[in-house]
């Protein structure tokens, strides 16, 4: 992060909106990958849930992922929640391809299939394989933060190098499962098989 961006941050109080356009920019630009620790009031958590809202822009999902045209694209969260609010927060309001964004909670013996984006915890690292086999085939784009996450079959992963939130995209996991990950969002990824 440039210190006129740290400044920025430092100088005025951050609103939702503003924070997410700023993240949004940085993700468009290819300047994203900013610190994870906490710089100005940005959070590791709040980089990754900015990544999860851009990546509902960045994934195509095929029509019958959805039980109506409108109905409400589904962020699931299972295991310990390391967002706290902030994804709630974050996507609150938002709408992608006229369709509303949702927070759930899920537990790990639920229907993993029922969202459309699956953000596995790193306390499910032990039953990441279960998981992971659970939601295979099916249009779910599976996000974790675990070593290995993306070499054993989830879509993203998160990493740090350097203290940066970096990505990582295993595409034969989202052609699995019939989702179409944007050619931007590959430019700034490592790819692993």
């Amino acid at each position: 992060m440039s210190t006129p961006q740290r400044a920025i941050l430092k100088s005025a109080p951050v609103t939702r909106r503003r924070w997410l356009l700023w993240l949004v920019g940085l993700f468009l630009t290819g300047r994203w990958m900013v610190a994870a620790e906490p710089a100005g009031g940005v959070s590791e958590y709040q980089v990754k849930a900015a990544f999860i809202f851009n990546f509902t822009k960045f994934t195509e999902w095929p029509t019958n992922a959805f039980t109506s045209p409108t109905a409400p694209l589904v962020i699931g969260i299972v295991g310990d929640d390391p967002f706290g609010k902030t994804l709630d927060d974050l996507i609150r309001g938002e709408v992608v391809r006229e369709r509303p964004l949702v927070v759930k909670r899920l537990r790990a013996d639920g229907d993993l299939r029922s969202c459309h984006v699956l953000f596995i915890s790193h306390s499910e690292k032990d039953q990441m394989g279960r998981l992971l086999s659970q939601v295979k085939a099916s249009p779910v784009l599976t996000v974790g933060d675990t070593a290995g996450f993306a070499e054993k079959g989830g879509t993203v992963n998160f990493f740090l190098m350097e203290k940066t939130v970096k990505i990582e995209v295993n595409q034969t996991a989202a052609l699995e499962a019939g989702l179409q990950i944007s050619a931007k969002l590959l430019k700034l990824a490592r790819l692993v098989k």
